[in-house]
């Protein structure tokens, strides 16, 4: 209760607690049971080391995405967690709190699922409903950034005639197109990558895909973490932007 301290970090996005407590437990516990994997977590400065092109695997943290929807208590803020291998991610684990949904994605294998639960205390995997993207409709809906949506956005739905428009933070986006409540998500300004390999890793395993602008699998390890715009698919066909 009460107002949150709230800092402004060095690229204007801002930092709680919260965040630092998240990633306190999350760095303990990936060191606990993978020791011998590199942790790279966005709120952990020493952690960003340049990656660019390592193939060997490491863990992709967000701690608390979407920092301002917890702020402004929203419960559409998550928790990512995501392994990457040879630049792409192939397990994700996204969990949204308030609203107690998990969902996880395990690329190699080719299946995701998602759970309500506040403890996985005697969970099985029996217990998730899996998730698979929806077959094209007649009538595409989008979702879209809550705090980061812009005009060019709307002009790229507008090539897929797109009905339906649904904004909502973090990286619940991904898990939306995953389970089948949406279609299309596409993102035309900056993102890092720990914002983004969890849900990529969660709808690709859910079969749809997470494209860059030339139409390839978005990738990770790049300079300084930085994605370009990409674009998050179920069952539809790609097209390039104008």
């Amino acid at each position: 209760e009460g107002e949150f301290d709230v800092q402004i970090k060095g690229d204007q996005s801002p930092l709680t607690k919260a965040d630092l407590a998240s990633h306190a437990v999350i760095a303990d516990g990936l060191a606990r049971d993978f020791g011998h994997i590199r942790v790279i977590s966005e709120e952990d400065a020493d952690s960003h080391a340049a990656p660019e092109g390592e193939t060997g695997p490491f863990f992709l943290v967000d701690p608390l995405d979407g920092t301002k929807e917890f702020i402004n208590r929203r419960p559409d803020f998550t928790v990512n967690i995501a392994l990457i291998e040879h630049q792409r991610p192939t397990y994700g684990i996204i969990y949204a709190p308030v609203r107690k949904a998990l969902y996880i994605g395990d690329v190699v294998a080719g299946k995701a699922y998602r759970i309500e639960t506040e403890s996985l205390a005697g969970v099985t995997l029996a217990d998730f409903a899996p998730l698979k993207v929806r077959p094209a409709p007649r009538s595409l809906a989008a979702v879209c950034s809550l705090s980061h949506n812009s005009p060019e956005t709307e002009v790229y739905l507008d090539l897929y005639g797109v009905a339906e428009r649904v904004a909502i933070g973090s990286s619940l986006k991904f898990c939306l197109v995953a389970e089948g409540k949406a279609d299309l998500y596409p993102r035309l300004g900056p993102t890092m990558e720990w914002d983004t390999a969890a849900g990529d890793a969660i709808l690709t395993a859910a079969g749809g895909k997470v494209l860059s602008r030339d139409g390839a699998p978005l990738i990770y390890a790049k300079p300084r973490f930085f994605n370009p715009e990409f674009f998050a698919q179920g069952d539809v066909a790609f097209k390039v932007p104008n």
